[in-house]
């Protein structure tokens, strides 16, 4: 295997998705801010996913830096991209996937998606979380609609996001088409064991958000980026401390969703391929405390489906 065959993995739909890719989410969700430019940066430097969902407001921001992409020739083709996208919770019914698979297509203006998530386990009445707002998602009915999209050509690979071993366990108990990806938080203060065991063992491939754990700006504290564990074996491999958590999760062969929209740290974050953490390096991270920053609080309600954490996570937090 050539070190350009390594930076891709074969979903079980049979389709090829690079191992890296470009997080379009904007703290807070909003297109008031247009990140069309550092999208344009990232295909110049050599990333080809990109990773957004319909509740970031940044799939016009990535249809518009690839159809500028296509016409200045920074890509040869759509085939050239992997673009991921997600169904929100107020769409997270039977019959609103396919609506909402088609808004968030012509929002990117492209035929089809590579990959297309449930974004969490749960149904939403609007954008709101009041205790009313909540609702139990029909996990059968909603993932049908999702197979039919692709069966439709609309997207090639279905998959979740943010599913614990028993919601998944659930979906395959239902499922024609398996999901091909489970998208959950992971990183070295969080590295999801007992869910990627499951994963592998179902055939369903990782992919970590928040590989650097979202660092206090998204939530959680800077437990990561402060890591005095993490900062020597940086020190010590002549690497930053951010290369060392991306390579670290790439040993782990997951996929990592990196959010940076400086050009410098976008390459930056690309060179970790001609180096690897050895056996002691990787066993010191693997000693260090578990702490799940992303809980996801505003679901529990107490007339909604989740009462308690545990509700959420099944044990997995």
């Amino acid at each position: 295997m050539g070190e350009e065959d390594m930076r891709f993995v074969v979903l079980n739909s049979g389709h090829k998705m690079p191992l890296v890719a470009m997080g379009t989410s904007k703290t807070p969700f909003g297109e008031d801010v247009s990140i069309k430019g550092p999208i344009l940066e990232a295909m110049m430097v050599g990333y080809r996913h990109f990773d957004t969902a319909s509740v970031y407001k940044s799939e016009r921001d990535l249809g518009e830096a690839v159809a500028q992409a296509l016409v200045t020739g920074v890509l040869r083709s759509r085939a050239d991209l992997f673009i991921t996208s997600k169904l929100w919770t107020t769409d997270a019914y039977p019959e609103g996937v396919l609506l909402a698979l088609r808004e968030t297509l012509k929002r990117l203006q492209v035929e089809y998606l590579d990959l297309y998530l449930i974004h969490f386990p749960a149904r939403s009445k609007t954008a709101e979380f009041g205790k009313e707002e909540i609702l139990p998602i029909d996990l059968e009915g909603t993932w049908k609609a999702m197979e039919e999209c692709c069966k439709m050509g609309l997207t090639k690979s279905i998959g979740v996001s943010n599913f614990s071993c028993k919601k998944l366990q659930d979906l395959l108990a239902i499922a024609t088409i398996p999901p091909a990806v489970n998208q959950v938080e992971m990183h070295p203060f969080w590295q999801q064991r007992k869910l990627r065991g499951f994963c592998e063992a179902k055939g369903i491939h990782v992919e970590a958000f928040s590989p650097l754990g979202g660092g206090g700006v998204t939530w959680g504290p800077n437990a990561v980026l402060d890591c005095e564990l993490l900062t020597e074996i940086a020190q010590a491999k002549g690497k930053s401390l951010a290369q060392v958590c991306l390579r670290w999760g790439f040993q782990q062969g997951v996929t990592l969703v990196l959010k940076s929209f400086k050009r410098e740290r976008l390459k930056e974050n690309l060179q970790i391929f001609d180096w690897e953490l050895n056996e002691e390096e990787l066993h010191k991270i693997g000693e260090i405390p578990q702490m799940k920053f992303a809980r996801a609080e505003k679901y529990v309600t107490p007339e909604g489906p989740f009462k308690t954490l545990e509700d959420i996570w099944d044990g997995e937090i």
